[in-house]
């Protein structure tokens, strides 16, 4: 897998870049399947998950306008950026690993070979930088219906008032946050184009393989956004302390 990012990584870089057109395609497909599924998830799952249960525990205390100041940590770093890479992974990257295996069931990428195109520019660079951006823009989506649902959980759920919840938000929340935030899941994309790409370029055994391909690409892409994202988050707090107080 990190042979084939090397080389994607070269195509990418070097003239002609014969991968734009896919690009494009490959872009507008992955915003179309994963636009809605990761607003609507990010959404209710603030609003049930961290919203109702993080409420109720500040709701003991009376001090439930610190809901905002929670949501920075929450929302922010965690689960909105985690949400969204497993949204595009089971999504987006299942797709791009049914249809990359499918052509080598078909023998289309040995075609390519035969012909004198290098699959990989054509086939896997455009894929990669096509996640690669658009993880990080869905997660901007991802963050706001996050952070909508935790609006809905203070004020809608727990009757507390909007300006007690922006204001906390508000002075909680740092640029350090936001890019964060959106370097963290732009690598999600990456991990994610790369593992699916490499496991539909080798499938092996026919359509029954390419079943098999997708499902331990879902597998190995999760478990590889679990393990970066507890090494980034661990890195950005080591190197950033002062975010991880709650004002």
């Amino acid at each position: 897998m990190m042979l084939l990012l090397g080389q994607a990584t070269r195509a990418l870089l070097t003239p002609p870049f014969a991968w734009r057109a896919e690009f494009v395609s490959e872009t507008f497909t992955a915003v179309k399947r994963s636009l809605i599924p990761v607003v609507v998830t990010t959404t209710v799952f603030g609003t049930g998950a961290p919203g109702l249960t993080g409420g109720n525990i500040v709701n003991v205390f009376g001090a439930i306008d610190r809901m905002g100041a929670f949501f920075v940590m929450a929302c922010v770093r965690e689960f909105a950026p985690w949400i969204n890479g497993m949204v595009v992974a089971g999504v987006a990257g299942t797709a791009i690993c049914a249809d990359l295996g499918a052509r080598k069931v078909r023998e289309e990428i040995d075609a390519l070979q035969a012909l004198g195109v290098d699959p990989v520019a054509t086939l896997v660079a455009p894929r990669l930088l096509a996640l690669g951006l658009v993880t990080p823009a869905l997660n901007l989506l991802a963050t706001m219906g996050g952070i909508f649902g935790g609006w809905i959980a203070t004020v809608v759920i727990f009757q507390d008032t909007h300006a007690g919840y922006i204001s906390t938000f508000a002075s909680n929340f740092t640029l350090v946050d936001l890019i964060g935030s959106m370097l963290k899941t732009s690598l999600f994309g990456f991990i994610i184009a790369i593992v699916c790409c490499y496991k539909g370029m080798h499938v092996k055994g026919g359509p029954e393989g390419v079943g098999r391909a997708v499902n331990q690409a879902v597998v190995i892409a999760f478990a590889a956004i679990w393990a970066f994202n507890y090494m980034f988050n661990s890195t950005m707090l080591a190197a950033f302390p002062e975010t991880g107080n709650l004002h």
